[in-house]
């Protein structure tokens, strides 16, 4: 294991990590992304992210880089109403 990636993890397990979150309204979805060591990486991958969700036909695509450590990477929320 590559010592950034030591570091991302670390950070990841203190909640400390970057982490992209993907918001679409067709499919009302919540994406994370990550993790990232610093918000300047995962600013760079951002459009990354936004180019594969529009591929897939996805609909009002708002992203937000923050530190937080989501529980699930992927939240559907069609389903949980």
């Amino acid at each position: 294991m590559k010592t950034d990636e030591i570091w991302t993890n670390a950070l990841d397990f203190l909640g400390q990590a970057w982490w992209v979150e993907v918001l679409t309204t067709q499919p009302r979805c919540t994406y994370y992304f990550g993790p990232f060591g610093g918000a300047e990486l995962a600013n760079r991958a951002v459009s990354g992210y936004v180019e594969d969700l529009q591929s897939e036909s996805a609909q009002e695509i708002k992203t937000q880089v923050k530190r937080c450590q989501p529980n699930r990477l992927t939240i559907e929320h069609d389903l949980e109403d």
